[in-house]
C-alpha cells in the first residue's frame, strides 16, 4: 500500500498563530489555494480512497482532493489533531504566561505528560497508529490520508518505531508525505512542497511549532 499523507492547508488559526487542537477552524483563503494545489498534485494518481479527519480544515482539504479524483470522503475521528485541552484557542505566545507550569511540562517532551483536559503525545501515537492500521487493513493499493501535523508526526513515530520522547517530524501546511507499507512501513518522502511553489504559493515554516 502507498499512502499519500496530506497535511491540511493553512487554517485561520494557523494564520493568527493560535493553537487550534480540535477547534473547528476553517481554511484561510491561502489554505484553500494550498488545498487545491495538493489536489492538483494528486489528481493523476491511481488513488482508490480518501480518509480524513472530520475537523473542518482537514475536511475542506480532503474535499478538494475528492473533487479532483472523483472520490467520496471517509472521515475517521481518530485522525483528528491532538486534544490540547487548556491550551486550545490560545495564541502560541500567550501559553507560557497563562499556564507556566503546564507549558514547561509540555516542552519537556515527556511523551506521557497529558495536557490538562487533553491528551499526551503517547495518546496521540496510539490513536494515530490505530487509524493507520485500519486503513491498511482495507487493502487499497493507494490511498490518501488528510490530517494534521501533530497527528502525522505521532503516527509516523509509532509506525517507524521512533522513541516516543523524540519529535523529529515537522510538516508544513498542504505538504505531502509518501508512506509505503508492505511488510513494514517506510517513509519514502517527507514534507513535499514543490506543488505549492509551482502554484506560486507562500510556504510559511515558522508557525511556532507545538511539537
Amino acid at each position: 500500500m502507498l499512502l499519500f499523507c496530506v497535511r491540511h492547508g493553512e487554517s485561520c488559526y494557523n494564520a493568527e498563530g493560535r493553537l487550534q487542537g480540535q477547534s473547528h477552524t476553517p481554511l484561510s483563503p491561502l489554505g484553500e489555494r494550498q488545498a487545491q494545489a495538493a489536489a492538483n498534485a494528486l489528481s493523476n494518481r491511481p488513488i482508490e480512497a480518501i480518509y480524513t479527519s472530520p475537523l473542518p480544515r482537514a475536511l475542506q482539504t480532503a474535499q478538494a482532493i475528492g473533487r479532483a479524483l472523483g472520490l467520496p470522503i471517509i472521515t475517521d475521528p481518530r485522525l483528528m489533531e491532538i486534544d490540547v485541552g487548556i491550551f486550545q484557542d490560545l495564541l502560541h505566545v500567550d501559553i507560557a504566561d497563562r499556564f507556566p507550569v503546564e507549558s514547561s511540562a509540555w516542552k519537556s517532551s515527556d511523551p506521557d505528560y497529558r495536557i490538562p483536559d487533553g491528551e499526551s503525545r503517547r495518546d496521540l501515537m496510539l490513536r494515530g497508529r490505530a487509524a493507520f492500521d485500519e486503513i491498511r487493513a482495507r487493502g487499497h493499493e493507494q490511498a490518501a490520508v488528510v490530517s494534521h501535523g501533530g497527528l502525522f508526526a505521532a503516527a509516523f513515530k509509532a509506525l517507524l518505531d521512533v522513541p516516543a520522547d523524540r519529535n523529529p517530524f515537522t510538516l508544513y501546511n498542504a505538504s505531502i508525505s509518501q508512506l509505503l507499507w508492505q511488510r513494514e512501513p517506510k517513509l519514502l518522502t517527507l514534507n513535499e512542497i514543490d506543488h505549492l511553489r509551482a502554484a506560486g504559493l507562500d510556504v510559511i515554516t515558522n508557525r511556532g511549532d507545538f511539537f
